[in-house]
């Protein structure tokens, strides 16, 4: 990123943050947990799947599995393996799921006491925990700031409004990183998230009443546009 462009999005993103700040000031994760080990399942199960379908699972699967232990015991079998399959089977990719979670678990006993770790580098050893995860992780559940947070929603936020020259997640939080106050890194994304799914959705719709269009009108055209007769 050049210092010209550096200028240029810091200055954007600030605009659009506390334009995001004023139509969603109550943003914050939908996933619903009760423990970081509830919240490290939740966020593992919510890839390529719905926080509502996600909610939806969970609701059942917490009763079923209350402890670490609960989860270490299901993967030690065949039997308990397949049941959490099932349990989870409505979240997508399960199989893979079921593989990644019930071995983090048995990890998370044998290495951290059986406490979901605080520190990133010992997150992104578990299975199935990519930096996203991590973040999510480490902000929600001990109120650490280790990064940005980047998924889908970001991802074309950060496109639209031409804040990063890169698609890849990591590079992509790498300029955030370095547009955003680190005060403003844990929120940011639930401000995101909410204005993708609440106000400017991946299928077509009105540009015309998007306040953040009115910040950078170029994002009208780096998107489908609905136009009114």
């Amino acid at each position: 990123m050049t210092p010209q462009k550096l200028r240029e999005r810091r200055a954007r993103i600030l605009k659009l943050d506390r334009a995001l700040k004023k139509l969603f000031p109550q943003a914050r994760i939908e996933l619903k947990y009760g423990t970081p080990l509830q919240l490290l399942v939740a966020v593992q199960l919510s890839a390529q799947c719905t926080d509502k379908m996600v909610n939806k699972i969970t609701a059942k699967l917490f009763k079923k599995y209350k402890t670490l232990d609960d989860y270490v015991r299901a993967g030690k079998t065949q039997r308990g393996v397949r049941e959490f399959e099932q349990m989870i089977r409505s979240s997508g990719f399960y199989k893979n799921k079921t593989k990644n979670i019930l071995a983090a678990v048995k990890i998370i006993q044998e290495k951290f006491a059986g406490k979901v770790p605080k520190r990133i580098d010992d997150l992104l050893l578990l299975p199935g925990v990519a930096r996203k995860t991590a973040t999510v992780v480490l902000s929600e559940a001990y109120g650490i700031v280790a990064g940005i947070t980047v998924d889908t929603h970001v991802i074309r936020f950060v496109q639209r409004f031409d804040l990063s020259d890169y698609t890849d997640p990591v590079r992509i939080e790498k300029d955030l990183m370095l547009l955003l106050p680190k005060k403003e890194w844990p929120h940011f994304t639930h401000r995101v998230i909410h204005y993708g799914r609440y106000l400017a959705p991946a299928r077509i719709y009105d540009t015309t009443k998007d306040p953040l269009v009115k910040i950078y009108p170029k994002a009208a055209k780096r998107f489908r546009v609905y136009k009114v007769a």
